[in-house]
């Protein structure tokens, strides 16, 4: 199941959004390009929750900015353009919400949470953890929250056929929130050496959800 587009209407263009996409896609192409190499670029500037925690430096910056540096790089194509297509369809409507500034403050928010759940959960892993799967989780959180009826046009695959399927966001983000939830804990326990960091996508979506009405901008009032 796979969605491309919603039906949610947006009165503001959405400049944050396109802008995220844009140094995500431009960071990527750095990382091929580098000459020490993705794999020595991920270890420098990708979040290890064992410095995250312990704040040995073992890298070029200091832990703490990995967190920021970390959530907007990526291991290939296909992580990058999941994220990317997930953001685009989703992210527009809570910039729409929350106006330009309060959305980057709560998409690199989500980012920061996101991060340090995986690391609490994996206290000692020297993997580096890099992706804006745990900022975009928040998003998805936020919209299931604000707009839970919206109507998501989706892929959905039927052996060899597919079909396009329009799908309530309740039932298309509840889904892919429940598969976060199950993976995460059947990798409670295993000694990870990289892969997937479901915890991050579980406290991005959690942190998102739940705090996503505090962002929001008070109403003025209407005086009559």
């Amino acid at each position: 199941m796979i969605p491309y587009k919603d039906d949610n209407p947006t009165h503001t263009f959405p400049f944050v959004t396109i802008g995220i996409i844009a140094l995500n896609i431009f960071i990527f192409i750095l990382e091929v390009i580098s000459q020490s190499g993705m794999k020595d670029v991920t270890y420098a500037y990708g979040a290890i929750p064992y410095y995250m925690l312990t704040f040995e430096k073992n890298q070029p910056v200091h832990p703490v900015l990995t967190v920021f540096s970390s959530m907007f790089m990526h291991g290939g194509l296909f992580h990058l353009g999941g994220n990317m297509l997930y953001l685009w369809i989703f992210g527009n409507n809570i910039e729409d919400r929350l106006g330009h500034i309060r959305f980057i403050l709560f998409y690199i928010f989500c980012g920061i949470v996101s991060a340090y759940a995986y690391a609490i959960t994996s206290p000692h892993s020297l993997t580096p953890m890099i992706g804006a799967s745990g900022a975009v989780s928040g998003i998805l959180g936020a919209y299931l929250l604000l707009f839970p009826r919206a109507t998501v046009y989706t892929l959905v695959f039927l052996g060899f056929f597919i079909t396009n399927v329009k799908i309530p966001a309740l039932i298309v983000i509840g889904f892919w929130a429940i598969i976060q939830f199950v993976n995460g804990l059947i990798s409670t326990g295993i000694n990870e050496r990289g892969g997937v960091a479901w915890f991050a996508h579980i406290g991005g979506f959690l942190i998102g959800l739940l705090t996503i009405k505090l962002w929001l901008p008070r109403r003025t009032k209407q005086w009559l």
